[in-house]
């Protein structure tokens, strides 16, 4: 907000910016005053139909602001995560007395001694 009234006051100077903030606030003012209106026309016209209408855009308003991961467990896993996260914690918590089926000590990778782009092909 300090930012545009330091450019506001550059651009228009301090004599003009009073006025160009006043009309700016007014038509703020005038839009959300007529977009109020437009809302209580339109509930007015439609009655109970209104509230049915406003259910799936409540409902897109929900999806937007969710990750993937909680639109995939609550729409497919009716809300439970428990194996998402079960699984894995379980599996860390519990000591296991089996053998692991790969050496859990990491090897080391040789790397390519030349260059790792052909030439050619750029």
């Amino acid at each position: 907000m300090l930012v545009l009234v330091i450019a506001g006051l550059v651009i228009l100077g301090p004599e003009r910016l009073p006025g160009a903030i006043r009309w700016t606030s007014g038509a703020l003012r005038q839009a959300r005053d007529y977009v109020t209106g437009a809302t209580s026309q339109l509930r007015q016209d439609l009655g109970p139909e209104f509230d049915d209408l406003r259910e799936p855009l409540a409902e897109l308003q929900k999806l937007r602001g969710m990750t993937p991961r909680a639109a995939l467990t609550k729409h497919l896993l009716d809300g439970d995560d428990s194996f998402l996260t079960g699984a894995f914690d379980d599996r860390k918590s519990t000591p296991s007395t089996e053998k692991p089926a790969v050496d859990p000590t990491p090897k080391p990778v040789d790397k390519p001694s030349g260059p790792t782009f052909d030439p050619d092909a750029t």
